[in-house]
């Protein structure tokens, strides 16, 4: 593939091609456009399809994630994050893990349902959920669907404790929930937040809430008396990793009590959609960031490698872990600080 190619870029999306399922045999390709009669063109809109699970709470078996379950009201992120690792569940479902993976949304409008037959089951231990493990649980569907909020309730029905991860605004619209499992110290939050430049944020997360209206969720979340922090992740070598101690100074000036960070990892399909994507938004240094990124991981993009795969190893992320302890020490009062998520 020739990743420089003038190709028309596909605004307000974050992967540029749709990448060939690695499951199924067959697929529609565009090799000989002078022998189609009509216009070939993306079909750039999101679809919804439902999807109705026998289960909605899963068991974390990764010892790199420090959660005992998760659960996940949807499927694909419109979000359209190029660096994320979920796009590869996408395949699962016989859709690609590029476009369609921000551009086809599955829905579970039984979860809430779900939760509370879950929660009932005498064999159910009280552990920490995390919410959501796979895709953003306030995606743009959820102001509609309302999913997570009723998810929210079940959970502070039956006071059972979770833990979130967005980096959507629409958190506020439960806080008034998110408040009274605060109270009962059954919750805390994570606002990932991975660049200050809005010119990056554009181009890596198109469909997210700004830097600035992030820092803003995370003080009006801590002014509400929910434990928030800050999420740095993923940290790309050589593209947002030199943001750290701004974006730690930042959060902690917005009343972040918490700070993680994992390092960027590209596994499966993933490693060429990003590859396209940095090679055709930074074609200055786009071989220096894949290269930074492979010394990360043993000289590859992909690393499955339990202990190693979310943090990395070598100097690089010798010094990017140095620097983050040191941001977490100077600007984050409770000092809470974690290498993975």
């Amino acid at each position: 593939m020739d990743y420089l190619e003038n190709e028309e870029y596909i605004q307000g999306r974050g992967a540029q091609l749709v990448y060939q399922n690695r499951f199924l045999k067959q697929t529609y390709v565009q090799e000989h456009i002078e022998g189609i009669d009509e216009p070939w063109e993306l079909n750039r809109k999101t679809q919804i399809f439902e999807e109705h699970p026998k289960k909605i709470i899963n068991k974390v078996d990764s010892p790199d994630i420090g959660a005992a379950y998760s659960m996940n009201p949807y499927q694909g992120c419109e979000h359209g994050c190029i660096y994320c690792y979920a796009r590869n569940t996408h395949e699962y479902w016989g859709f690609s893990a590029g476009l369609d993976f921000e551009q086809k949304i599955i829905v579970k409008p039984d979860a809430a349902k779900l939760l509370e037959r879950d929660l009932r089951r005498k064999n159910h231990q009280p552990l920490p959920i995390m919410f959501s493990g796979n895709t953003d649980c306030y995606q743009p569907i959820e102001r509609k669907m309302k999913l997570t909020r009723q998810m929210l309730e079940v959970l502070l029905k039956f006071r059972h404790p979770a833990g979130m991860i967005t980096k959507n605004a629409l958190i506020l619209r439960d806080i008034d929930i998110l408040q009274e499992m605060a109270k009962l110290r059954l919750v805390h939050v994570m606002v990932s937040i991975t660049s200050l430049k809005e010119d990056l944020r554009q181009q890596m997360e198109p469909r997210t809430a700004t830097a600035k209206r992030r820092l803003q969720v995370i003080e009006q979340l801590s002014k509400a008396g929910i434990q928030t922090g800050i999420m740095t992740a993923p940290i790309i070598p050589g593209l947002n990793s030199e943001e750290i101690p701004a974006l730690i100074k930042a959060a902690g000036d917005h009343g972040a009590s918490m700070a993680g960070y994992t390092i960027v990892r590209l596994n499966g399909a993933i490693g060429p959609i990003f590859t396209d994507w940095v090679h055709k938004n930074y074609p200055d240094r786009a071989e220096k960031v894949l290269n930074q990124i492979k010394e990360a991981h043993g000289g590859q993009l992909n690393d499955s490698r339990f202990g190693t795969r979310m943090r990395g190893e070598g100097k690089i992320v010798e010094s990017i872990r140095q620097m983050f302890t040191t941001s977490v020490a100077k600007h984050i009062k409770v000092k809470t600080a974690r290498s993975m998520s």
